[in-house]
């Protein structure tokens, strides 16, 4: 069981590093000179990239959680873990809203600014927080 947790770690950790920097990358997409395209194509390029290495490990992450779970019974019928299972949805809903944001920044449709995005991307911070506050504290 410790093996699975702390590869469960690791994979989470590295699922936060991509949705920490993504929407960094959108800041950058936004504030891009319309008359760059070379600079906006490389950036989009990256960014895909980084969604498509993101989306693998929280695969792999949500997976490790679900063996953690289910297959050992971590945190069954637990508050905390509730509360925690909320947070993983909203994580997913994050990676997601990222996804959707990068469609429309590569299809020329942006209509936010990059203040909006360095806003946005103080969200993964929080659920971060979130979540391992209530794996360490157990508070209910």
């Amino acid at each position: 069981m410790l093996w699975v947790k702390a590869f469960h770690i690791v994979f989470v950790a590295s699922w936060f590093a991509g949705l920490f920097y993504l929407p960094r990358i959108f800041v950058n997409l936004a504030m891009v000179d319309p008359q760059s395209i070379a600079e906006r194509e490389r950036l989009l390029l990256m960014a895909r990239k980084l969604l498509r290495f993101s989306t693998m490990i929280a695969a792999v992450a949500l997976l490790l959680g679900l063996w953690l779970w289910l297959g050992y019974g971590i945190g069954r019928g637990a508050g905390w873990m509730h509360a925690k299972l909320a947070v993983v949805v909203l994580a997913i809903g994050y990676h997601h809203a990222c996804a959707v944001l990068l469609r429309r920044l590569g299809a020329g449709g942006n209509r936010r600014s990059h203040r909006w995005y360095r806003w946005f991307n103080e969200v993964p911070v929080l659920l971060l927080t979130a979540a391992v506050l209530l794996v360490v504290l157990k508070p209910f």
